[in-house]
């Protein structure tokens, strides 16, 4: 099984490890596509901090951000799933696994990134902050940039097995599955289902929509389920108490579409 996460928009302070290794990180097909973004990103903010504030879509209240980029090649590094943090990662905790559910978060998750491409989170990365939105001067945008590298690993790194996908709009423009992989390619949408005036409403909630899919993964990691397809992960989500409700595509090569429906914000 793969999953696909998004990453969080914060991130942690820089690690204390040793700085960037980028042979280290997963799918080292990405690796010339990582050296060409790092490289544009970094000499954006070694440049005009101004300008480089406006690229990457930044607050005054971020400004720094803006240094911390432009140090890139020497900050030091901690695992992917320490760097990222946020109300997925908060509700998914890593940290707090057993040794079986933390070996499987390392087989079976990866982040996609609009520096990195996609890392898996026991990958050592620095702190940086550039999504997936962003325009680089000498890149263009990052989504459209990062589809033909993309296209080029994400095939094997899928396997063949259930690919699970709950990464956001911006960053599953990156690579959408196709073909036999979109088969076996799982999407969630949370709902949150509310009785007004006696007519159930649903309606998406960015915030819990966020940690439902953490607890979801949190969920399979632990019980240690690893569906062979869609229709075994709404079997497995539904012997862990989760409510779903599932579209089988309609036509080949499409993704099946799955609602988990929540009536509790927490």
């Amino acid at each position: 099984m793969l999953v696909l996460l998004p990453p969080s928009e914060g991130k942690a302070a820089a690690g204390r490890g040793a700085a960037l290794r980028p042979e280290s990180l997963s799918l080292p097909g990405l690796a010339g596509a990582r050296a060409t973004v790092v490289a544009e990103l970094v000499e954006l903010c070694r440049g005009d901090e101004e300008k480089a504030r406006l690229v990457l879509g930044l607050s005054e209240g971020l400004r720094g951000e803006v240094a911390k980029n432009a140090g890139l090649l020497t900050a030091g590094t901690r695992p992917a799933g320490e760097v990222y943090t946020g109300v997925l990662y908060d509700a998914l905790g890593l940290a707090s696994l057993d040794a079986a559910a933390r070996r499987r978060a390392r087989q079976w998750l990866l982040v996609f990134s609009g520096l990195w491409g996609a890392v898996g989170v026991a990958d050592r990365i620095p702190s940086y902050r550039c999504s997936m939105g962003v325009k680089l001067p000498g890149v263009g945008a990052l989504g459209a940039f990062w589809r033909p590298a993309m296209a080029e690993v994400m095939p094997a790194a899928a396997g063949d097995g259930l690919v699970l996908d709950l990464r956001s709009a911006a960053y599953a423009a990156a690579w959408k599955p196709k073909g036999e992989v979109a088969g076996r390619t799982a999407t969630v949408r949370v709902l949150h289902a509310q009785v007004v005036n006696g007519v159930e409403k649903r309606s998406v909630v960015s915030h819990f929509n966020k940690a439902t899919k953490g607890r979801i993964v949190r969920d399979l990691l632990v019980a240690g389920a690893a569906p062979a397809d869609p229709a075994e992960l709404v079997v497995a989500l539904r012997d862990l108490g989760h409510v779903v409700e599932a579209s089988q595509p309609t036509a080949a090569g499409k993704p099946w579409a799955l609602d988990v429906v929540v009536r509790q914000i927490h």
